[in-house]
């Protein structure tokens, strides 16, 4: 609200005007037409709203709903700016709708009839997988991917690759999630951080990221697993794989990762999911830390979230989430499988991040974070000295 306060002050400074009351139910009107347009893949109808824009990069996508309002109208003579939300859902996967900024630029003819000129994405919100070119759907049996850019043969790799990782990951954590997935395969790594709304720098050498509000509901709109293609080309056939299932985990414990979970422990869970069958041993899984420990490095404690960040200092961050795994993976090898996923949960379930991890320790596997902590510090000179 602030930004928008001062955005209309600048626009009354620079001659603009709020849009009267008539303008803006017109303006809402010519949106309803376009929303109409777009379910109904009426390319005819759509035109008639003003200029294709990314109509026709969209018409493949299943959209279940697409609306727009209006939430500001700025106008200059016969221009006019338009602040728009938009709300869309995939059909079969989204349970509620995606909410996204759009800035559109308008035209009023002689007749006073409002036509768009250009749509694009507001001000700091993330470009959707259609403004970056015509998107291309391929269906799996548990995943939906769509790509940019990519031959229908490397989007079906995607699918096939999703639809290992969704039943490998419900065996491990429980059928209690969608069981299905997402993901976005844009043309380059610009084309990933234009979906993330961040720079490019942000997300190089990351293979893959999945978007979601932790602690959402189920009603909550599907997480995207969006995909760096210059950083997972060049991976091998079980590095993708791992990779897919790690992200595929991030989307089925979602609802219980909240505020209250350590990046160790989610980044590690999902790893400890994605290496379960890869046939990885410590020392190749985790290259970093084995270095770190063989040099007489063994980290004196588990790793910060601050750890994770992509600071640009690969061996840190590589180091923080081989640190995870390993943590994850003792508790799996010490307490069980069962209580692995209860003790996640339970740390999730906390009302605040202080105490969430020694109290789950404790009630869940019957232990405190300094004995823990010495465990997972043997552990990791037992599997990688």
């Amino acid at each position: 609200m602030f930004a928008l306060c001062l955005l209309l002050v600048s626009l009354v400074a620079c001659g603009g005007r709020a849009g009267n009351g008539t303008a803006r139910a017109d303006v809402q009107e010519l949106l309803d037409r376009r929303s109409a347009a777009v379910l109904d893949r009426d390319r005819a109808a759509f035109m008639q709203t003003g200029a294709l824009d990314w109509f026709e990069h969209a018409r493949g996508v299943p959209f279940a709903s697409w609306t727009y309002r209006l939430t500001g109208l700025h106008q200059h003579g016969a221009d006019a700016t338009a602040d728009v939300e938009l709300k869309y859902r995939i059909q079969g996967y989204d349970n509620a709708p995606v909410t996204v900024g759009r800035t559109l630029t308008l035209t009023r003819d002689a007749g006073g009839e409002w036509y768009v000129d250009q749509e694009q994405p507001a001000k700091k919100s993330a470009q959707q997988l259609w403004d970056q070119g015509e998107v291309d759907v391929v269906r799996g049996r548990h995943s939906l991917v769509l790509g940019v850019g990519r031959s229908s043969a490397a989007l079906h790799t995607y699918a096939d690759l999703a639809d290992r990782a969704v039943p490998a990951v419900s065996a491990r954590w429980g059928t209690g999630w969608a069981r299905h997935v997402v993901v976005l395969v844009p043309r380059s790594l610009e084309g990933m951080a234009g979906l993330l709304g961040s720079p490019a720098s942000s997300y190089r050498g990351i293979a893959a990221v999945t978007t979601g509000e932790t602690g959402a509901p189920a009603s909550a709109p599907a997480d995207r697993v969006i995909v760096n293609p210059d950083a997972y080309g060049v991976l091998g056939s079980v590095g993708k794989q791992v990779v897919l299932t790690h992200e595929t985990t991030h989307v089925a414990t979602r609802e219980d990762t909240t505020a209250a979970t350590p990046l160790w422990l989610s980044e590690g869970y999902a790893d400890w999911i994605g290496y379960l069958d890869s046939g990885r041993s410590p020392v190749q899984a985790a290259p970093e830390l084995w270095r770190a420990v063989t040099e007489g490095r063994t980290p004196e404690a588990l790793p910060a979230d601050a750890d994770f960040g992509f600071s640009g200092d690969a061996t840190k961050l590589a180091q923080a989430y081989e640190s995870g795994w390993l943590a994850c993976r003792m508790v799996a090898e010490r307490w069980g499988t069962d209580q692995l996923r209860a003790f996640y949960r339970a740390v999730g379930a906390h009302e605040q991040r202080a105490g969430a991890v020694e109290d789950a320790l404790k009630d869940v596997l019957g232990t405190d974070l300094d004995d823990f902590t010495d465990q997972w510090r043997d552990y990791l000179k037992a599997e990688l000295d």
